[in-house]
């Protein structure tokens, strides 16, 4: 496996008058990771202690009225995951999905690395809610795996061993991060997603009905266990409980991973990452997802209701801020080159189509070129691709263009008359190089 360069993430203190409250940033300050003695200090003691009295259908019921959605991208109701994978049959397994394979996101591994124990708890919670038989921890890379590592020694030391956890690199590649493209890395195979039903509830890691969550999501359900839905539900909104962490990048002089409360308007979470003013242009939810303009966003609360009119998401929490005077069409086209080298090479959308739409944008980057006609065909492309891929990498990539077709068509019109508004240097963090699945 070939490592990706990371972007440099710095942890920052919250300010008074910031995001919010810190939950799952709360504790040490000093950027190490936070030990076993200081988690129980600071939390009240091994979550295990809870676990005896609350039993799976309480818990599950405990998290379904605290409203804790996936914090991996989905947003899917982790409530609905935990009975879906309880109704298909015993011999349950679970893997905490660390991978983080979007170039622009930090927070999974952030997390990993200052705060192991957060994430081992809500392991421990979800292996004893569903009966897990097997459980599994997909890292990005190190230093989070030699943290964990030591965090599971910490907690074995002190009797604290359940449950058995077996930590995974995770393949570097983009596609590698989806659910059955993790289940396949775990089972040998290459980090591909395959196509479903199966489900893996149904059958996933081992063959077995499998509850896959992402680290950030098992994060907060430790908390849940801990301090119960209602104290969960005083941060965020009625509709979309809790915390997010999100990556802020590009052209903002305090770049880094942040913990926000869902609903907070965009303009005070941007504040404390101080964005340039100049710069306007923010991809929301990461490479997949979708161009806003800085201008239109005051006001606008952090959630999915309300990126909802401008066609955007969440996502991850990956948003990057493009500097003033870069130009988004080059920008978008590198992305899309190197989403479409990403592509999992299992179908004709991906195969044929992904370097037939990276090929059209290309031309729409470059003002020398004819681009006569070549607006309309990539629109069409686009309709043939969307739905027909065997993952959702085509969509992925179909969105990111529609978008930028949408949002710089001002650029556009530039470029077809043979100027271009760009000349920064970009900063769109992309890895140096690309590994290949096994």
């Amino acid at each position: 496996m070939t490592a990706v360069a990371a972007m440099p993430v710095r942890e920052f203190d919250q300010p008074q008058g910031g995001p919010g409250p810190l939950r799952l940033l709360a504790g040490p300050r000093r950027g190490a990771p936070e030990r076993w003695e200081e988690h129980c200090d600071r939390l009240g003691g091994p979550v295990a202690e809870l676990m005896a009295h609350l039993g799976p259908k309480r818990m599950i019921e405990v998290v379904r009225r605290a409203g804790l959605t996936g914090r991996g991208g989905g947003g899917f109701p982790v409530a609905d995951k935990l009975v879906a994978v309880m109704s298909h049959g015993p011999k349950r397994v679970v893997v905490a999905n660390g991978s983080e394979t979007e170039p622009a996101a930090s927070k999974d591994n952030l997390l990993l690395t200052i705060r192991p124990h957060m994430v081992l708890d809500g392991l421990e919670v979800v292996a004893a809610t569903v009966g897990a038989e097997a459980v599994a921890l997909v890292v990005p890379g190190e230093p989070a795996g030699r943290t964990i590592a030591r965090a599971l020694s910490e907690r074995k030391a002190r009797g604290n061993g359940y449950p058995e956890v077996t930590v995974v690199l995770s393949s570097r590649d983009f596609v590698a991060g989806e659910e059955t493209a993790v289940i396949r890395w775990l089972d040998g195979g290459p980090a591909r997603p395959r196509s479903q039903p199966p489900r893996p509830v149904e059958k996933g890691w081992k063959g077995r009905p499998t509850l896959v969550q992402n680290v950030e999501t098992l994060a907060h359900l430790g908390l849940i266990a801990r301090f119960g839905a209602d104290w969960f539900r005083t941060a965020g909104t009625a509709a979309e409980a809790g915390t997010i962490l999100v990556t802020l990048s590009g052209a903002f002089e305090r770049p880094g991973v942040y913990e926000v409360p869902l609903g907070q308007p965009l303009d005070i979470v941007f504040s404390v990452a101080a964005p340039n003013p100049a710069a306007d242009s923010l991809l929301m939810g990461g490479y997949f997802g979708s161009w806003v303009r800085m201008a239109d966003l005051g006001g606008v609360p952090l959630s999915r209701a309300g990126l909802a009119p401008f066609g955007a998401t969440p996502g991850a929490g990956v948003m990057h801020l493009l500097p003033h005077g870069t130009c988004g069409l080059r920008e978008a086209h590198r992305i899309a080159e190197w989403l479409s080298g990403q592509s999992a090479q299992q179908c004709g959308p991906c195969v044929r189509g992904l370097p037939s739409l990276a090929g059209a944008l290309s031309v729409l980057a470059d003002p020398t070129a004819d681009q006569t006609g070549v607006r309309t065909m990539l629109r069409r492309w686009c309709a043939q691709i969307e739905g027909r891929g065997a993952c959702r990498h085509p969509d992925g990539l179909v969105n990111l263009i529609r978008s930028t077709i949408d949002s710089f068509s001002s650029e556009l019109e530039l470029h077809a008359a043979g100027r271009c508004s760009g000349g920064s240097i970009s900063r769109i963090p992309l890895p140096s190089r690309q590994s290949s699945p096994r």
